[in-house]
């Protein structure tokens, strides 16, 4: 009879987890916006990934102000692979460029590396809160987009899992690390807080940080704020929730900024959209909260203008960030024990691809064995007869076990 072995070569898991990264760790805010991919580009993107390289099963693609990163699940497609295209995408230099990515081709490095960033570990604000709610979302563009694959399914399993277990298990959350509250906060130490309710305020645009400053603003209480949105029923829609005004969209295209004390600036995908502003003779405080930035930086040099982006702002949460230092290693634990728990699914995963394929043959064995012994057919007793001998065969994985031994495996396993 033929021989049947376990572990064999063609059971091995076929796909990888593989990922690139250009983040505010490798790369500077201006780097950083050549590599950003827009909300209203992404699903060409994504389609292009696929039809470029077919052995792609699973796609994650996470952007947010400090990162652009893309998880891929292949066969064959590697990371440097996937950075080429990249960089060809947005028609950048590889040979200059090539340095301000991180990558990996290893499954374990691969989902250590999205552990760290969901959990705020790898945060220009360390416990970033607000970076699990961006991997919800990129999760879900994989979802519509069909391209979970199963690696990448169980590894946002172990994300979501690390996530809920920083939040129960360690003070790792705790205290506002927001962007929005920040530049809200910045605005009463510009000005004062005697003086918020005389300052007339613009926000830009409609997308999460704007909804944040929103969400904040119920803690400042700034009474005099403007929105404006290229898609003006989403500022009509937040105005209306708000209780604020609605500022054309047109006059922050000319730049038309007469009587605001502050302008607050998050729309996507606007490069430069503000370039000049009149010189009113008054302070006025600029904070750009965009990637690609909103705001030319060339304007610092006005009179009476201040201006933060993205990185300046981030320098001033440094008091949160110590009071959680302390609890990193409690979150370094957690993140080490859930990467050891998909580590023993992914060495297991040849296992048991192997044992669903052949429980079907053992079912039929034991059936047969019930029938010639003519003991009378129980689909209770078949199924935990079928269990026994699965469970019996397990010990032997890596030997190699003929036929008939498994019928002895069976009769040895089956009550008489």
């Amino acid at each position: 009879m033929n021989n049947i072995k376990f572990k064999d070569e063609s059971f091995t898991m076929s796909k990888t987890l593989r990922f690139i990264s250009i983040s505010h760790k490798t790369a500077s805010v201006s780097k950083r916006e050549e590599y950003h991919v827009s909300d209203r580009e992404k699903n060409s993107l994504i389609e292009l990934i696929q039809n470029t390289y077919p052995d792609i099963v699973g796609l994650f693609l996470l952007t947010t102000c400090n990162r652009t990163e893309i998880y891929i699940e292949s066969s064959d497609t590697t990371a440097l692979e996937l950075l080429h295209f990249l960089v060809n995408y947005k028609e950048r230099n590889l040979a200059i460029d090539k340095k301000l990515f991180d990558l990996s081709n290893s499954t374990e490095d691969t989902v250590r590396h999205l552990l760290e960033v969901s959990s705020g570990l790898s945060s220009s604000i360390l416990g970033d809160a607000e970076i699990i709610h961006q991997i919800r979302k990129a999760h879900q563009l994989s979802i519509t987009n069909q391209l979970q694959g199963s690696l990448l399914e169980r590894t946002m399993q172990t994300v979501f899992k690390s996530h809920k277990r920083i939040s129960n298990e360690t003070e790792f959350r705790d205290g506002t690390t927001s962007v929005a509250y920040k530049s809200l906060k910045m605005v009463n130490s510009t000005f004062g807080k005697d003086y918020k309710q005389t300052k007339k305020i613009l926000f830009i645009g409609a997308g999460d940080i704007v909804k944040q400053l929103f969400k904040y603003n119920s803690k400042f209480a700034f009474n005099d704020i403007y929105i404006s949105n290229r898609t003006e029923k989403k500022a009509i829609l937040l105005a209306k929730r708000y209780d604020c005004k609605v500022y054309p969209w047109d006059k922050v295209l000319e730049n038309d900024f007469h009587g605001f004390d502050v302008i607050i600036s998050a729309a996507s995908n606007c490069h430069r959209l503000i370039n000049n502003i009149v010189n009113e003779n008054k302070k006025l405080l600029l904070i750009d909260l965009a990637l690609p930035s909103n705001i030319n930086k060339e304007l610092i040099h006005r009179n009476n203008v201040t201006l933060y982006d993205l990185d300046t702002i981030s320098v001033g949460l440094e008091n949160t960030r110590e009071r959680r230092n302390a609890s990193i290693g409690k979150v370094d634990q957690i993140i080490t024990e859930e990467l050891l728990a998909f580590s023993l699914w992914y060495r297991e995963a040849p296992l048991r691809v192997f044992l669903a394929k052949h429980k079907i043959i053992v079912n039929n064995k034991v059936k047969a064995y019930y029938k010639a012994k003519g003991i009378k057919e129980d689909s209770q007793e078949i199924r935990q007869s079928t269990n026994r001998v699965m469970r019996k065969l397990i010990k032997h994985t890596g030997d190699k076990l003929k036929a008939d031994e498994i019928d002895a495996i069976v009769a040895e396993q089956i009550p008489h």
